[in-house]
């Protein structure tokens, strides 16, 4: 008996370590086959993951282009400029890594009746009327605001107090009068009342502040197109009847700004001739407002001491500069205008300099003139009241072709 149940154990034994082999024979086989199975997507091929888009990074400009509204480049983007031109973006890209001005500033040196264009080392590299223009018959008088026309080829201005809009060639320097009549104030559809912000415009018209008869008008073959404001009437009534104008800047899209010299008022007027909104800006003058990136407006103060400024729509203060003494003080400036390398240029007009201002230090980074004294030597100004930006050409100097405006 003994014998038969240690021999049935054994069989017991045996069968149960056969059984253990083959259990663990088919995890193995199980395990092999999952690996297999998981490593070939299930018998299928992996879907191919595209590689994850190059973010370029955004440049923050400081106060005039913060990384909220896109940063430096939004300052040359095509949808915040007028009349964008082929090499724009190349040239003001390359423009914002460059310190101090960025490039060629324009000035329009207006008691001394000229145009200079200088350099970011203060060299003069375009003079208008030049001595051989002079000898000819060509000359300013009181050029105010000067800017580059669209492709390069010209430039505008207002003289002031000759009540005409003129065009210089930058490729023969004639003298164009485009409209109004010398040394004749008027209202009617031929003259003008001291003309500020003469502006050219894509396909071959422009605007201009007729500041006086209060009302901005659209010229073109010195006929008038169309018109905001009345002369006769001057109130805040936008765009049926506007106060004294002193700012017409063209607003991308076909609008335009427009800055009232009584009760300091801002409008935006569409391109459809509706009123999009008017603000009472916190400044005693408000002078040539520029629109910014993210509905944001950069506006010179004039008055002494002036100030340069960022407000929203609102009227809300994001950005002021202007000590009330000392070398930083400004006297009556008239234009602020956004470079591509996030700094502020300024006509001091009264203090006889332009400076660069650098709003992410609130420091002055850059002058051209000499502080309160007046002169026509090379380095000196008298009474700046008017100015551009140009960046530098692939080959160098001025690329007049690239400009853009605001």
């Amino acid at each position: 008996m003994a014998s038969t149940r240690e021999s049935r154990r054994a069989a017991q034994r045996q069968r149960v370590r056969r059984q253990r082999l083959l259990a663990g024979s088919l995890g193995v086989i199980l395990v092999v086959v999952l690996v297999a199975v998981l490593g070939s997507g299930g018998g299928k091929s992996a879907p191919s993951r595209p590689a994850p888009p190059k973010v370029k990074p955004v440049v923050d400009g400081g106060p005039l282009a913060p990384a909220a509204v896109g940063g430096l480049a939004s300052l040359w983007a095509p949808q915040n400029v007028v009349g964008i031109q082929p090499g724009t973006a190349a040239a003001y890209q390359a423009a914002s890594t460059v310190p101090g001005p960025g490039g060629y500033m324009l000035i329009a040196d207006r008691g001394n009746n000229r145009i200079l264009v200088v350099n970011p080392q203060g060299q003069t590299v375009f003079l208008y009327p030049s001595p051989a223009d002079l000898q000819a018959g060509r000359r300013l008088f009181y050029n105010d605001d000067t800017f580059v026309e669209p492709g390069g080829q010209a430039l505008i201005a207002n003289e002031e107090d000759n009540h005409v809009v003129v065009e210089v060639s930058l490729v023969d320097h004639s003298l164009k009068e485009l409209f109004g009549h010398p040394r004749e104030l008027g209202s009617d559809e031929s003259h003008l009342n001291t003309p500020d912000d003469a502006y050219a415009l894509p396909g071959g018209s422009f605007t201009v502040a007729d500041a006086y008869n209060c009302r901005i008008l659209f010229i073109k073959g010195g006929v008038i197109l169309h018109q905001y404001g009345q002369a006769g009437v001057c109130r805040h009534d936008p765009p049926r009847y506007l106060g004294a104008v002193n700012g017409d800047t063209p607003v991308p899209g076909g609008g335009v700004m427009i800055s009232e010299i009584p009760g300091n008022w801002i409008d935006e007027i569409g391109p459809d001739g509706k009123l999009v909104f008017a603000v009472r800006a916190p400044v005693s003058y408000p002078s040539d407002p520029q629109p910014l990136p993210g509905g944001r407006i950069l506006l010179a103060d004039y008055a002494s001491p002036g100030h340069v400024l960022i407000i929203d729509h609102a009227g809300k203060v994001l950005w002021r500069y202007g000590p009330s003494q000392g070398y930083g003080r400004m006297d009556h400036p008239s234009l602020a205008m956004a470079l591509p390398n996030g700094n502020v240029a300024v006509n001091d007009d009264f203090r006889d300099r332009v400076l660069v201002i650098d709003p992410r230090t609130n420091t002055i980074v850059w002058k051209y003139g000499h502080t309160d004294v007046p002169g026509t030597a090379p380095g000196y100004l008298n009474t700046p009241d008017g100015m551009d930006f140009i960046p530098a050409g692939p080959r160098g100097g001025p690329d007049y072709a690239a400009v853009v405006h605001p």
